[in-house]
This record gives C-alpha cells, structure tokens and sequence, in this order.
C-alpha cells in the first residue's frame, strides 16, 4: 500500500478520489445544516422534508445518468475525461457558492443535482482505470485504500460541512470558499493522473438514459460471477445506508446522548470500515477473497445483533437530559455496543473490498465501465430501499436495535448465497 500511495499511477487517483468524496459531503451538509436551522426561507417544521428532498436529488442522477456515464467511460482515454470531469466540478461549485451566499434554496438544489450527475460519470471512471493502472494483485489493496479514503471523506466532510455553516455570520462564506478550493485542488489532482486508453473507442455515444441503463445491467448479468459480486456490494451499501440512517436515533435513545454522542458511533463506523478496508490486503494474501467475503459478512450479521441482544447498555434519562461523548465513552455499560459497531464497521470493510476487486478482475476489458454503471445504479436501488423499509418497520413500531436485526437476519441469507456462488480458493 505504501508504495501505491508513492506511485504516479495510483497517487494522483487516490487523490482525486479522497477530494471529490469530500466536497460532495461538505456541500451536503452544508445545505442540510442551513435548512435544518431555518436558512434560505425554510421554515423549521418543514425542514425535514428538505433534508430528505436534498437527499433525492443527489442520488437521482446515479439512476437517470450512470447507464450514459458508463457508456463515456468505456468510449474515451479515462484520465482525459476524468479531467473534465473535475474542471465541471469547479463550474458547479462557483454556482454553488453564489447559491450559498444569496440563500437560494432553488439554485442549491440544482447545484446538488449537478453535484450528483458529476459523482455519477466520476465512478466508472474511478472503478474501471484501476486495472488498467494496477497489477491484479494489487487491485485489493488499492481498492482498500479507495474504501478507506471514501469513508474517511465522508465522515470529515460532514463534520466539516456542518462546522462551516455553523459559524456565525460568515458560515456560508466559508463553506463556499472550502468547497471551491477543494474543487480546485481536485483538478490539479487530476492533471497528474497517467493515460489509460479507451476500453472501446468505436462504441457508439447514446444519451438515452433508460437503453444506457438497460445496456449497461445486461453486460453486468453475462457473467454470473461478475453479477455476483455487483449484488453482494449493492447489499453492503444497502446495511451501510441502514445504519446512516438510525445511528443518530440509537444515540439519542439507547445511549442518551448528545450530538457529539452521534459523531462518536458515525466514526467508529467509519474508521471501522477503513481499518478493514486496509487489512484485506494483507489478510486476503493468506485466507483468500473466498473467505474474507465469508468471514466479513458474517460479521456484518451477527454483530449487527448486539444492540438487540445487550440491550440499552444506560438507564433511560428524563426528558431534555442528555449524556455527554465522555460520559457515554467512559461507561463500561456502554462497551460492548461502541465495539460492537466498530467490530461490525471492520466487517464490511472486509467485506466489500474483495467483491470490488474480483468485479473489476473479471469484467471484460471493453465494458467493465458499464459493469461498474450498473453497480452503481443498484447501489442506489437498494440504498433507497432501505429507506423505504426502516420507515416501514419504523411505523410498524419496531426501534433501531430491531431494525438492526432484522438487516442481521437478511445479511445471513445474503452471506450465504454469495458463499456458494464464490467459488472456493477465489
């Protein structure tokens, strides 16, 4: 790993990865931070429903435009595009910091979904010149580290982007500075990215979204192997999407704490997942793909039964009191479910890592772009799908530690499908 991190090939990419995921985070949750606290005339009962309208709009593209992004990405040289990919990013960041600083709710919405579209043509790109840059050897330990960089992106930059637009007076002058800064820096990055030919170059250009899309899933069902694996990542980010998404509630309700009480549990998550992203590499070498998909998502299951089975590990509080990061920390009570979290985290990475790796090794050279398309898209399918399910089981009653098992007891039949379908010493 250290000598990718050194290496031309890989080093500008990681880069431009790690700022890319950043400012996305940065600028979303700048946007969530301003209308969760009544910025650009949303009024705080209604905030809800913008932050979840936000939400929507950034992950649309990834199912309108990943079919056509997939399609550029096998047509042209990728370092080329990737580098108009980045020069965009400045364009929607500049309209993103006059919608900032004028409070324009509609013109923030559009730069979101632009935000999103440029996300979308970025990740064929990202996924699919790793092979042709890395030795397949290496490509678990330079997806690990893309893994962990991403994580890590998305935890600074949300803690980042809520800082920024926190600060009194000049929150949205400061968050329109970082956001065009990074975008800048992500460019640079770019430039130092080594050529990789195009995959197929006489491929014909369509814009249409549906036949893009439609193209793109067949290519990723040819080989049964290749789809495989395409499911198995589709479901880590549906269990990751699942505990985004009820961390912050479980925090407030079973460990009676405050916001710095959320941040703890949403690090641990990801630090967890980076920690296991960078541990395939050397583990993989003696246990195999095989049994680092096995061993990790069986402990993404079961671990995910800890809360269920310890239980609130405090005594409930009275209403408006809450428990402070040190207090919850330094609880023995509270052990077992903090590493718990990070135990399961360490999981995914193992998890997911290896499945990236063995998608790109085996995808056919010229549409491993649309391959990586089409992952993305069911990414997103699923990740909306689990939104749907927690409100559903959320309305039927169920708490976070309920909901939680039951993603346990769906990881187990998952795991162990994927188990016979990967073939043994892969």
């Amino acid at each position: 790993m250290r000598e990718l991190l050194a290496a031309r090939r890989f080093a500008p990419l990681f880069a431009t990865q790690f700022l890319g995921a950043f400012n996305d985070n940065v600028f979303k949750q700048g946007i969530v931070i301003l209308v969760t606290f009544g910025g650009a005339g949303v009024a705080r009962a209604d905030s809800a429903f913008y932050v979840t309208l936000c939400a929507g709009v950034f992950i649309a593209p990834f199912f309108l435009l990943s079919g056509i992004a997939g399609r550029f990405a096998d047509h042209f040289e990728k370092a080329w595009l990737i580098r108009r990919v980045k020069l965009a990013e400045i364009v929607i960041m500049t309209l993103g910091a006059i919608g900032f600083v004028t409070e324009s709710l509609w013109l923030l919405l559009v730069v979101l979904f632009l935000m999103g579209a440029q996300s979308t043509a970025f990740g064929p790109l990202k996924y699919a010149i790793l092979p042709q840059h890395l030795r397949t050897e290496e490509l678990t330990a330079g997806n690990g580290l893309v893994q962990m960089a991403t994580y890590v992106a998305i935890l600074v930059g949300t803690m980042l982007g809520g800082f920024a637009m926190g600060l009194p007076e000049h929150g949205p002058a400061w968050i329109s500075a970082t956001v065009l800064a990074v975008a800048v820096l992500g460019f640079v990055a770019s430039r130092a990215i080594p050529p990789a030919p195009p995959a197929d170059p006489d491929l014909a250009l369509r814009l249409d979204p549906i036949a893009t899309t439609r193209d793109s899933m067949a290519h990723a069902r040819e080989d049964r192997a290749v789809f495989v694996c395409v499911l198995g990542i589709s479901w880590f980010w549906f269990v990751g999407a699942t505990y985004f998404q009820l961390l912050p509630t479980y925090a407030r309700d079973a460990l009676a704490g405050g916001p710095r009480v959320v941040t703890l549990l949403l690090t641990a998550f990801s630090v967890g997942i980076g920690a296991g992203s960078l541990a395939c590499d050397a583990l993989g070498r003696r246990l195999g793909a095989r049994a680092l998909v096995v061993v990790g998502g069986v402990g993404l299951s079961l671990l995910g039964l800890a809360p269920l089975v310890v239980g609130p590990p405090l005594e409930v509080l009275p209403p408006g009191q809450e428990r402070g990061l040190l207090e919850v920390a330094g609880d023995p009570a509270a052990w077992p479910v903090l590493g718990g979290f990070l135990a399961l985290a360490v999981s995914g990475g193992l998890f997911v890592v290896p499945l990236y790796a063995r998608m790109q090794a085996l995808a056919p050279v010229a549409q491993r772009a649309r391959i990586v398309a089409a992952n993305n898209v069911l990414n997103a399918a699923l990740m909306v799908v689990s939104a749907l399910m927690t409100l559903a089981l959320l309305r039927a009653g169920l708490g976070p530690a309920e909901i939680f098992g039951v993603v346990a007891g769906l990881g187990l039949v998952v795991v162990a499908r994927l188990a016979r379908a990967f073939p043994a010493g892969g």
